[in-house]
């Protein structure tokens, strides 16, 4: 079996497991997007002209900030979108609040919710269900040939020919009342750590927790990952990089130490491939290629 074949029955099986079918909507023309994964990929497949709004995490291509806004992405408007007269409501699996979404069902505007699973595969398969969804599913297919297989492959050859120990790694976002916020397990952190081939320090950990200094001193990362969620939590991602929080560990002693946007690094649209395999070649060093 080709390896092709093989992550074509991958993606299925994700989609029939979804319990979502990522059939066409009956009319996609005026997509109002919740969710900034779905925004890039409507771009990469050349939908942008449908777009009518997006919400604040659409922040790639630079473009889609000059589109109207129905706010954050679990905070939605049902005033704000019904004001766009959108034909299809295109979210994240994520997308709310729940009270929202059954208001706008009752208007008979349609709403799509993709799923997503925090992995390579995962990614490949939101493309195609996004892509069925407005009707381009030969684009999307197209894309993924073309795009982005061949990054997932180049992230499972990595996989496969890393030695060594596996890298140990904090993946953090911002800080809680002064306290990084770290990926623990089942996580989208967690997802990104996995597909880098990485040790997550605090798999131990369910969702995202903030952690002490103790706690970090502990853990000890050899590198720690920080995601920036927009251009102003740059500079605060980078305080807390130098902060006491993270001062003790072997990552602040060799300076590995990197702060990555964080919808690049954690929104698991097609940018998350090439941020992925980025992480994973700085991981383990020039010689990975």
């Amino acid at each position: 079996m080709t390896p092709h074949r093989v992550l074509a029955l991958a993606l299925a099986a994700l989609l029939a497991g979804s319990g979502l079918a990522c059939e066409p909507a009956d009319d996609s023309s005026r997509i109002a997007v919740a969710g900034g994964s779905l925004t890039e990929i409507l771009y990469l497949l050349g939908a942008e002209a449908r777009i009518v709004a997006v919400d604040i995490t659409s922040d790639f291509p630079p473009e889609a900030s000059g589109l109207p806004s129905v706010g954050y992405v679990r905070a939605l408007s049902v005033e704000g979108l019904l004001s766009l007269a959108p034909s299809l409501i295109l979210g994240e699996d994520d997308m709310g609040p729940p009270e929202v979404l059954a208001q706008l069902e009752r208007t008979g505007i349609e709403v799509t919710r993709v799923p997503e699973t925090p992995s390579a595969e995962g990614i490949l398969a939101k493309v195609r269900c996004v892509a069925r969804a407005v009707d381009l599913a030969s684009a999307g297919e197209r894309v993924i040939e073309s795009r982005l297989a061949p990054q997932v492959e180049a992230l499972a050859a990595l996989a496969h020919t890393a030695s060594g120990p596996r890298p140990r790694v904090a993946l953090l976002l911002g800080s809680a009342e002064g306290a990084p916020l770290a990926a623990g397990r089942s996580t989208s952190g967690d997802g990104l750590l996995r597909m880098v081939v990485a040790d997550n320090v605090f798999a131990d950990v369910a969702g995202w927790k903030p952690m002490s200094p103790e706690a970090m001193a502990t853990a000890n990362p050899d590198f720690v990952l920080m995601a920036a969620r927009g251009a102003s939590d740059t500079h605060a991602a980078r305080s807390a990089a130098s902060s006491p929080a993270l001062r003790l560990t072997a990552a602040a002693r060799e300076g590995r130490i990197v702060t990555l946007g964080g919808m690049a690094l954690l929104g698991f649209g097609p940018r998350t491939l090439g941020t992925a395999l980025e992480v994973a070649r700085m991981l383990r060093g020039p010689s990975s290629g």
